[in-house]
């Protein structure tokens, strides 16, 4: 019987010993897991390496559930949202940078994620784009630069 992402969270968590809530909500078309605890340290721990591998386990018991299965997006206390706005404003800084002086500019190395938010933030800009680094890495800085 297949498990709803949600009650796949519930369960390694409930195996791990944490006493969570979960909410769900949707944003960007993705479902996000919400976990409420009393203490969320132990589930973000350090530079939010936990949360990531949770979710990362989660999607990947999804996949050998249903090979289609739609990537999920696990949070606890909304730490990742804010992290997320926080990481968007430094590089929505950067891009207007380039924007008034028309330098080009090169971030921090960068997980998938956060390339993937960068480049999807200026998709459609007309004046701005960004390029990944061509290397074998899991860690690539982004190129940001005027268009054309």
């Amino acid at each position: 019987m297949n498990q709803t992402p949600r009650e796949i969270l519930d369960t390694l968590l409930g195996h791990l010993g944490f006493l969570t809530e979960i909410e769900e909500s949707e944003r960007d078309g993705h479902l996000i897991l919400q976990i409420r605890t009393g203490d969320s340290r132990p589930l973000i721990g350090p530079r939010g390496e936990t949360l990531e591998s949770l979710q990362f386990l989660v999607n990947r018991l999804l996949l050998a559930q249903q090979k289609e299965a739609p990537r999920i997006i696990v949070d606890v206390e909304f730490h990742r949202a804010m992290r997320e706005d926080a990481f968007l404003a430094r590089i929505r800084h950067l891009a207007e940078a380039v924007r008034d002086n028309g330098k080009t500019v090169e971030t921090e190395p960068l997980n998938s994620y956060e390339r993937r938010l960068i480049h999807d933030a200026y998709r459609e800009d007309s004046e701005i784009e960004t390029q990944s680094q061509q290397i074998e890495a899991k860690l690539k800085r982004i190129v940001i630069r005027k268009r054309g």
